[in-house]
């Protein structure tokens, strides 16, 4: 006699039916039974791969970090630095729903810590002491998750002039795609405001 066909079960296809979940009906949805219910179990089955809610968010947070890429190889690490800027936030605006999950959590996924660890060695490479790395990654990571969330909220298109102080007529007549534009302008100031601040470390270190 056969054995009975049961659906197969490990930890990474149970995080990307979490990813999913989250995907297609918001943060609020993720939990075992739902997650349980996608791969056709009973919810307590996934505790043999997953003993919490935390581990399959930081499971989840693999996933999308998997989708960011930084490639050390980059000439110069200005280049390096933007083009991993927008694979990190392409892969936020993939799964908007994450975002305010990601934002306001610790980081307990392992992908992601060796993600900072690489943007790290990027840095020193270029030559930033080492107590100014942290500081250019998270400033960069503040604009990305920033953007990110904004992506989600309608603008105020119903607002009448009776309804608005005076002088907003560039929030009034922003154009579709205000959004890309002001993730285009921040980081090119970011990123041009690090170089400067690097030439000016390495002047004084110099004198």
């Amino acid at each position: 006699m056969g054995r009975p066909s049961r659906p197969l079960l490990d930890r990474d296809g149970i995080m990307r039916a979490a990813l999913a979940l989250v995907d297609e009906e918001g943060a609020a949805a993720l939990s075992t039974t739902r997650i349980a219910a996608r791969l056709g179990v009973k919810g307590p089955s996934l505790y043999n791969y997953v003993s919490s809610r935390d581990e399959i968010i930081a499971g989840i947070s693999d996933l999308i970090v998997a989708e960011m890429d930084l490639d050390l190889t980059v000439q110069p690490w200005t280049a390096a630095l933007d083009a991993w800027a927008r694979s990190y936030r392409a892969a936020l605006t993939r799964h908007p729903n994450m975002v305010p999950l990601l934002a306001s959590r610790p980081t307990r996924s392992l992908a992601a810590l060796q993600a900072y660890a690489h943007a790290f060695t990027l840095l020193r490479q270029a030559g930033w002491p080492e107590d100014h790395v942290l500081q250019v990654v998270q400033s960069t990571e503040y604009l990305l998750i920033g953007s990110a969330l904004h992506l989600e909220h309608p603008h105020g298109t119903a607002w009448t002039d009776e309804t608005l102080p005076p002088g907003l007529e560039p929030l009034r007549h922003a154009p579709p795609d205000f959004r890309e534009q002001a993730f285009e302008t921040g980081l090119a100031a970011l990123i041009r405001s690090f170089r400067e601040t690097l030439n000016d470390l390495q002047a004084r270190g110099d004198s």
